[in-house]
């Protein structure tokens, strides 16, 4: 019988990034002391739908919709802002995030822009139950839920694990995604030792861990940073990830599909597929990420015209930790 063992080779990694590797160890010393300072962090009542949060001079409607998907609907929790008639941008979170974590892009942007930071399936107020948690699936799900929104064209602005849903959704939606800033997630280059979570997530206490939210946030703002994130970034972070479902809807995503899946689906048909400009957005000193793999003109040349990198000052939590330099660059980048 014939196995079909793939070809693609991994990169190794800088040797300034593994010595990091190793540095990074060291840090875990502060998690407890940073877990002992950190402000209480009660439960958060759900919102309701049309509930309105001022964020500076912006105020952000929470939203809920049921859009088709896993055979019935999905229920989708999303913030908007801005003027209904302005072009759309629509922001994808990572782990352990959610809308939250686009907040100063929305205080920054929603002035001049039609804006929409939705909780991914699994994560924040949006749906928790079982279904199809691949990334290709929610992909589908989510481009069901933009229709019902009825947005035929817009920009997409993504960071950590809500960068491979949209990779699908890029190459799905063809020339309705006007321009792709693509963040904080590996693209052409990988090595096994740069996602340690892949064990973590799918482990048989994976659960259990994500339940304890105060210490998974503070220990990956702590371990992932390179400058100070906001006191009150870290409590609204630890309360959009207590909600009820999140622990056991996480680790399905990394449960229906691994990181080498993922990068090899990349190279093969998905970054051939997409047809909008891409920037990469990414931290220079992300201590998983190496700022050497982004800058390779040879991973550039695969990118459409127009393609471009951005590396923030910063690790991999650039949202927090460079919110001005973060909301420049999207503002130069949508127009």
């Amino acid at each position: 019988m014939s196995q079909n063992v793939s070809t693609h080779d991994y990169t190794t990694p800088p040797s300034r990034v593994l010595a990091g590797l190793d540095e990074a160890v060291g840090k875990l010393a502060a998690v407890d002391a940073l877990l002992a300072e950190l402000p209480e962090t009660p439960p958060r009542a759900p919102e309701t739908d049309g509930a309105q949060e001022a964020l500076g001079a912006v105020t952000v409607t929470h939203r809920f919709v049921d859009a088709p998907g896993d055979g019935e609907t999905v229920r989708w929790h999303l913030v908007e802002c801005g003027p209904a008639d302005a072009p759309v941008v629509v922001f994808l979170h990572g782990v352990p995030d959610s809308w939250w974590q686009w907040h100063h892009a929305l205080e920054a942007l929603g002035a001049e822009y039609r804006c929409l930071a939705v909780d991914l399936k699994g994560y924040g107020q949006s749906e928790k139950g079982t279904g199809d948690y691949r990334q290709e699936g929610v992909a589908m799900q989510l481009q069901a839920l933009l229709d019902q929104l009825g947005l035929e064209r817009f920009s997409l602005i993504t960071h950590d694990r809500g960068t491979p849903v949209a990779d699908h959704l890029v190459a799905r939606m063809g020339d309705r995604v006007i321009r792709y800033g693509r963040g904080q997630q590996h693209l052409w280059h990988l090595h096994p030792d740069l996602h340690p979570q892949q064990a973590m997530f799918t482990a048989a206490d994976a659960p259990s861990m994500l339940a304890d939210a105060r210490r998974l946030v503070v220990t990956a703002y702590t371990l992932l940073t390179e400058r100070e994130v906001k006191t009150s970034d870290l409590v609204r972070t630890v309360q959009e990830f207590s909600y009820e479902g999140i622990s056991t809807a996480v680790p399905r995503y990394f449960n229906s599909s691994s990181f080498r899946q993922e990068w090899l689906e990349r190279r093969t048909r998905l970054i051939p597929g997409w047809s909008c400009s891409v920037l990469l957005l990414q931290g220079a000193d992300d201590p998983l990420q190496p700022r050497e793999f982004y800058e390779d003109p040879e991973v550039l040349a695969k990118l459409p015209a127009g393609s471009g990198v951005h590396l923030f000052d910063s690790g991999h939590f650039w949202p927090f930790e460079a919110p001005e330099e973060m909301a420049d660059v999207l503002r130069d980048f949508l127009t």
